[in-house]
């Protein structure tokens, strides 16, 4: 679970009445802690945090440090220790002792194979299937990850000791343990462990080695299921106490070294997607009458119109890091255009040598133009979008039910609105409730009187206009919709479709961004629609979980962007008007955003 960066959401000092209730649910989840440990670990005036995280699959935990270290984390409303925990009491949890090599695969994020599982004479501890335990070294009981029990002990056997024993929530290195002060785990020398060592007769070598390299196979093949990465095989000599801090250091060098290479690579390829994008506009997109032109329109208006689909021009990330200094390469070194400061702080493109070599042997890719001009309109090119057809519908309910009997239509019956009208009208007809004097009124009888009138109209109301009729019985019957994809099958839900949401937010002083809610419900894929409006309004734009949902989320964009927002959704998208909530919201033309 930690495996990868977490985002942190809020940090935030405990209350005093919080960490009663984290005590008492802390003694509650591990009842072997005396009260002097429990004090210890969680201390009446030491300052004690509460840290809101979302992990990188989008699991929202939440995290307890003390010192700097976290000693708890939150999981679905259930408390786990931390290896910062379990380094000050070790035998908090049930623990399955495994190999030292088994350490690395751990930390990438794999569980914990029961071949791997290295079995002490007292026999395995008792768990079941679910049950909060530990895993430690051989030689050393410094728990180094946190878990659940995959099955229970009996199963453990049943099954052989194979498959999946402890599925591995946080481990020693992760980026929870890294969230801490980083320190190793203390020594704890394990007797038995030691025995093992000493005595060779018992366990051989190769042995060991050999079933540490099953549960390693093993292990890698559930992580690359888990994760899609291959974990390099190293190879083990013997079963030798891994040096940690080695481990650690080793591992610091190759995420600095890959850390290094991704940060060189998109610098080098947005480097030259910039010239392209530039020469791209030069030819094809800016004319000589044009000038001088802004160095900020030519950037909005051009060169982000010539970035090819798939690809988003970013200057940030590329070694100019600003307008500016991108500029001045090309006309210092390029001998391209030539730029001029004609208003304080303002600058122009004044020059533009058109019979530049660089710029005339320039080829401009029809391709590149066919994408440039569909994600201008819509920001991705990808398969039309086709809206859902959604359809009203209406179940009928147990007190409408004696007035489509005739129809043979039960209770739970889901009908079109055409359908609940041709039915009204054959029972008036069949029982010649028409009025002889005025054929727009119906008149009640008893069956339409329960059915549709309240209690209060029974002495008063003697007959109904046929749209009073026709309104009564869908206003007494539970409204469904029918939704239909392309391609897919009709899906029928009780109660009314809920229209995508779009809302402007405040974020930090004076800030505001707006929220699109609701986009999958109508077959929208938030990150297409994320990407697209970051290409109209050239805004930052990110995805996040909706509060209170596992897995739905939401677009925020910087700004008050309801006006493009509205255009994508019912130009592009083809959404109607009336399912999208929020649109009367949009500034008026003349108002800052």
């Amino acid at each position: 679970m930690f495996a990868r960066q977490f985002r942190v959401r809020s940090n935030t000092a405990i209350k005093g009445s919080d960490r009663r209730k984290l005590k008492a649910d802390v003694s509650a989840a591990f009842p072997s802690l005396t009260a002097d440990e429990l004090s210890e670990l969680i201390p009446n005036k030491e300052e004690l945090n509460v840290v809101k995280i979302y992990a990188h699959k989008g699991d929202a935990l939440t995290l307890y440090v003390l010192h700097k270290n976290p000693l708890f984390f939150e999981l679905e409303k259930r408390l786990y220790p931390t290896v910062y925990a379990l380094w000050r009491h070790p035998a908090l949890l049930p623990t399955f002792r495994t190999w030292p090599p088994v350490l690395e695969k751990l930390i990438g994020g794999a569980d914990l194979m029961l071949p791997g599982v290295v079995a002490p004479s007292s026999g395995l501890p008792h768990v079941k299937r679910g049950d909060c335990c530990s895993v430690t070294l051989v030689k050393n009981r410094a728990p180094v990850a946190v878990g659940n029990a995959a099955s229970s002990t009996e199963e453990m056997h049943s099954s052989g000791m194979k498959g999946r024993g402890v599925c591995v929530l946080h481990a020693y290195m992760d980026h929870l343990w890294a969230f801490g002060d980083k320190s190793g785990p203390p020594s704890f020398p394990d007797a038995e462990g030691e025995e093992h060592d000493a005595n060779g007769e018992d366990y051989e070598v190769d042995d060991r080695q050999e079933e540490a390299e099953r549960c390693e196979e093993e292990e890698e093949e559930e992580e690359q299921q888990l994760s899609g990465e291959k974990v390099k095989d190293q190879p083990c000599s013997g079963i030798e106490e891994l040096s940690l801090v080695e481990q650690e250091e080793q591992r610091g060098d190759e995420e600095e070294e890959a850390d290094q290479e991704d940060q060189k690579m998109p610098q080098e390829t947005m480097d030259a997607l910039l010239l392209q994008c530039f020469l791209h506009a030069l030819k094809r997109k800016v004319k000589k009458s044009e000038l001088p032109l802004l160095t900020s329109t030519f950037l909005r208006n051009h060169m982000f119109s010539c970035c090819p689909s798939g690809k988003q021009l970013d200057i940030r990330k590329s070694s100019y890091k600003k307008l500016s200094k991108f500029l001045q390469a090309m006309q210092k070194q390029h001998n391209l255009v030539r730029v001029k400061e004609l208003t304080k702080g303002v600058e122009s493109i004044v020059e533009v040598d058109w019979n530049n070599q660089e710029l005339r042997y320039f080829k401009v890719l029809e391709e590149t133009n066919d994408e440039a001009s569909s994600a201008q309109d819509g920001g991705e090119a990808e398969p039309p979008y086709r809206p859902p057809e959604i359809t009203t519908l209406y179940s009928v309910s147990a007190r409408l039910e004696p007035l489509f009997l005739d129809a043979n239509k039960r209770k739970g019956t889901i009908l079109q609105p055409a359908e609940v009208r041709h039915i009204v009208t054959e029972y008036v007809k069949k029982n010649e409730l028409v009025d002889e004097n005025n054929k727009n009124y119906v008149t009640v009888d008893p069956t339409l009187c329960d059915c549709l009138l309240e209690r209060s109209e029974y002495q008063e109301v003697q007959s109904l206009k046929w749209d009073d009729l026709f309104g009564r019985a869908l206003g007494k019957m539970t409204e469904c919709y029918e939704v239909v994809f392309p391609g897919h099958a009709p899906i029928r839900k009780k109660g009314h479709m809920e229209p995508i949401d779009v809302s402007v937010a405040s974020r930090g002083s004076n800030k505001k961004v707006t929220v699109i809610k609701n986009l999958d419900a109508y077959g929208l894929d938030p990150a297409a629609v994320s990407a697209a409006l970051q290409r109209r309004v050239q805004a930052s734009s990110v995805l996040q979980p909706v509060p209170g949902s596992k897995d739905k989320v939401l677009v925020q964009i910087q700004g008050n962007q309801i006006h493009q927002v509205g255009l994508l959704l019912t130009d592009y998208y083809q959404i109607p008007r009336k399912y999208i909530q929020g649109l009367d919201k949009a500034p008026k033309s003349g108002k800052k955003k």
